[in-house]
């Protein structure tokens, strides 16, 4: 899980923050929330081959942290869609099978 608050004040800022957002969706991250992305890895190896590749990818400016969680903590994660439990009709999928 990628969690970034980048600075858009500037149009140096802007083109370093969607040059950012746009190699973490070629390296098959997913939105989960606005500035929150996760991304699925089948072993600890994998993911830290992500984790790397975010590290080389890392703007100049920002914050961006790197939160690793097991598929056994991810699965106890509550999802809430206002006070209902239900998603909404066309909620994305959250695990990805290649």
């Amino acid at each position: 899980m990628v969690l970034f608050d980048l600075p858009v004040v500037t149009a140096s800022q802007r083109k370093a923050y969607t040059h950012f957002h746009k190699k973490l969706v070629k390296d098959g991250f997913t939105m989960w929330q606005y500035s929150v992305y996760v991304r699925h890895c089948a072993s600890e190896e994998n993911g830290s081959v992500h984790v790397r590749r975010v590290e080389d990818m890392l703007p100049t400016q920002g914050k961006v942290s790197i939160l690793t969680i097991t598929e056994k903590q991810m699965s106890a994660i509550r999802t809430y869609w206002g006070r209902s439990h239900a998603p909404p009709d066309n909620a994305p999928l959250q695990l990805e099978i290649f």
